[in-house]
């Protein structure tokens, strides 16, 4: 893989999905290959998203120590986007251009923020690319 990606929430669940051992592996392959390289990132709306679906919706939901070292070990060192006004403004833009959600949309603009040319998600179009970012579905 060359040059910069981003992740998005579910690919960061799927690393934890027993049930779906293919999507596990390639999940944590993605988010093994951002740590090393310091290729990949998120957003804080990744590691909010994640934070609250890995407490609360999991099978075996995380107790939040397990989940406060998950934050510390991966989600922190991953974050490279942080919220400000021009982000939500980039957003808004995305949404107008492309017909996605509010949220989707915020994902696409920090992907875009990051510089990034790849953007793995498994709820967007994949193969749609906005502007300089193309979305992969990476179980595909």
């Amino acid at each position: 893989m060359s040059g910069k990606f981003f992740i998005d929430t579910n690919i960061l669940v799927y690393s934890f999905e027993d049930r779906q051992p293919d999507k596990k592996v390639r999940a944590l392959a993605l988010i093994s290959e951002a740590l090393q390289t310091g290729n990949g990132m998120i957003s804080w709306q990744v590691m909010q998203e994640f934070l609250n679906v890995s407490t609360r919706k999991f099978s075996i939901p995380l107790k939040p120590e397990d989940a406060k070292l998950y934050l510390q070990k991966v989600l922190h060192p991953l974050c490279q986007i942080y919220p400000e006004v021009d982000l939500y403004g980039a957003a808004l833009e995305v949404m107008a251009k492309t017909g996605y959600s509010f949220y989707d949309s915020l994902i696409i603009a920090s992907a875009q923020r990051g510089e990034c040319v790849t953007l793995y998600s498994e709820d967007l179009h994949t193969g749609h690319q906005v502007d300089s970012v193309k979305i992969v579905n990476p179980f595909n």
